[in-house]
């Protein structure tokens, strides 16, 4: 039987606190979706360069396709997805990941 030191048996109650089981959800919540958003459309920028020729080849604007245009998109999808996350995490992460780390930290530090 091993004993737990102070500084682990902090941590497990951190852990197993109401704050920081908020925080994980509230992380999931946003991360998963976004997740899941992102591949079905990447799938789906896949599926259709490899099947839909003809539809990717359709031109826009010039020597501008489709295709091209989609692959742009994957680009702004990107940087969409970060500012959201960054916009999530300011919001609704941070300041509780803010607030567990000075419960664990005390007001001393």
């Amino acid at each position: 039987m091993s004993i737990m030191s102070t500084e682990e048996t902090e941590w497990v109650r951190a852990q197993q606190s109401a704050e920081f089981v908020e925080l994980k959800r509230r992380l999931r919540r946003f991360v998963f979706p976004m997740t899941a958003a992102f591949l079905l459309w990447y799938l789906l920028y896949v599926l259709l360069a490899d099947y839909a020729h003809g539809f990717m080849a359709t031109p826009l604007v010039g020597n501008i396709n489709v295709g091209l245009a989609l692959g742009l998109l994957q680009f702004a999808s990107t940087f969409l997805i970060t500012f959201l996350y960054v916009r999530h995490a300011d919001r609704h992460i941070d300041p509780l990941a803010a607030k567990i780390r000075q419960d664990l930290e005390g007001d001393d530090r």
